[in-house]
């Protein structure tokens, strides 16, 4: 959520950073919040009138029950006064409430580096590793690689419909070896603590990293048995999502920073691509898991967690021998809570070209500010944490990128060095 008071301090300046991540700015109706500020203005002042007039009848009644004068007059005026204040703050409720609402629903303003752009055409590349193999033989995908190995959409699609999948032997035991390396990295190496939290939360928690109100429809939603609408539980879309709002409603201390946490997780998402975009295979599916890595740190130290966090990300591929690139995402592809993202592309031979498998980014105090959660600076005052989200991977799209880079002409798929110990010291994967 952005501050309330940049938005009263400079509107025209945070309209025109809107502007940049998509045109026409969509996000505020400027007229409404200017309409409500307006009238809060104006119910400050008069309340501030009513409260003075209010203290002075109430010297003026003491003066005259001093004197023993008749003070019924001036006491029925303060009750009158008293009855007005009532009235202007349960407006003054409202209005702040529409507010609210109104503030829910913008984004945060992208940072001052991030590349100008209308779409992901206007991502920049900020560099690559590794280069692409290059084959003595035509390359499969990784649906016809995986298979024979125990990929199956027909079983997924029978039992759950279109965009699942179900896994069994050799592929099964490749995805869970993936994600217990990708864990094994983040936390003895890179220094995250390892977390298990619960796939369903409440409403407010996806408030406070920003999935509602706006994307509501793109959750899935959980209904128990007897309950009623009003007791609002969704299917996490990310671990993202527990793992920070974990903090949200503390004062921290700063000792405690940075706080870097970590989970590998299911991940829930009804918006799984456009109609005809990724059909065919584990690139988009409606459940797919994720190692994801979290921090809530400094505000001075963000952008640092940030470049820190993407090499925490790179580190997997490298070791996964799979050549990549890092993309600085532009103002109008980045996420709704991010103010600077980086996104790493795995390169997938089938296809010829890069696709994401992490995203990285710095939310500064947008979701902290929704959740609450400060620490103690240095003067002792409460101040805002900034937090940061990415994924240390993807494991569906990391299973997807080691099948068809380390495939072999039979079929069969190399395993990387550093996966072989997950794998019992499986060197080769065979149907």
């Amino acid at each position: 959520m952005l501050d309330i008071t940049l938005l009263r301090r400079d509107l025209d300046g945070v309209l025109q950073r809107l502007q940049a991540r998509k045109t026409p700015q969509p996000f505020l109706d400027v007229t409404r919040f200017q309409a409500l500020e307006a009238e809060r203005k104006q119910l400050q002042t008069a309340t501030e009138d009513l409260q003075a007039r209010r203290n002075s009848l109430s010297k003026a009644i003491g003066m005259a029950k001093g004197k023993g004068e008749d003070a019924s007059a001036l006491m029925a005026e303060v009750g009158g006064i008293g009855d007005a204040l009532k009235a202007s703050a349960e407006r003054l409720d409202a209005l702040q409430a529409e507010m609210h609402e109104l503030l829910m629903h913008l984004p945060n303003l992208p940072q001052a580096d991030v590349p100008l752009g209308a779409d992901e055409a206007g991502n920049v590349e900020v560099r690559r590793w590794g280069t692409p193999r290059a084959f003595d033989f035509t390359p499969k995908d990784h649906v016809d690689l995986g298979e024979p190995l125990g990929l199956d959409f027909e079983t997924g699609a029978k039992l759950s419909g279109s965009r699942f999948s179900f896994l069994r032997g050799p592929v099964a035991r490749l995805h869970r070896a993936l994600a217990q390396f990708m864990l094994d990295v983040q936390t003895l190496e890179h220094g995250y603590t390892e977390c298990y939290s619960p796939y369903i939360v409440n409403r407010e928690v996806l408030e406070g990293t920003g999935q509602l109100p706006k994307f509501k429809e793109d959750m899935f939603w959980v209904l128990r048995g007897g309950d009623t609408a009003a007791s609002e539980q969704y299917l996490i879309s990310t671990s993202e999502i527990s793992l920070t709002n974990s903090v949200r409603e503390q004062v921290l201390d700063a000792s405690q920073l940075p706080i870097k946490l970590t989970a590998h997780s299911p991940c829930f998402r009804s918006e799984a691509g456009s109609a005809g975009r990724d059909t065919r295979g584990m690139i988009r599916q409606h459940q797919f898991d994720k190692v994801e890595m979290v921090q809530i740190v400094h505000p001075e130290q963000s952008n640092a967690a940030l470049e820190a966090m993407v090499g925490h990300a790179e580190a997997i591929l490298q070791k996964l021998e799979l050549p990549y690139r890092v993309v600085a995402l532009c103002t109008g592809d980045m996420g709704f809570g991010a103010a600077k993202t980086y996104d790493l592309e795995v390169w997938l031979p089938a296809q010829n070209t890069y696709r994401e498998i992490s995203s990285c980014s710095n939310c500064e105090a947008f979701q902290a500010r929704r959740m609450q959660t400060r620490f103690k600076n240095a003067q002792g005052k409460n101040e805002l944490v900034h937090t940061l989200n990415g994924s240390g991977l993807a494991v569906g799209r990391a299973l997807v990128a080691v099948l068809e880079n380390h495939q072999q002409a039979d079929g069969s798929i190399t395993v990387p060095v550093a996966l072989q110990p997950y794998l019992g010291g499986l060197k080769v994967l065979k149907a």
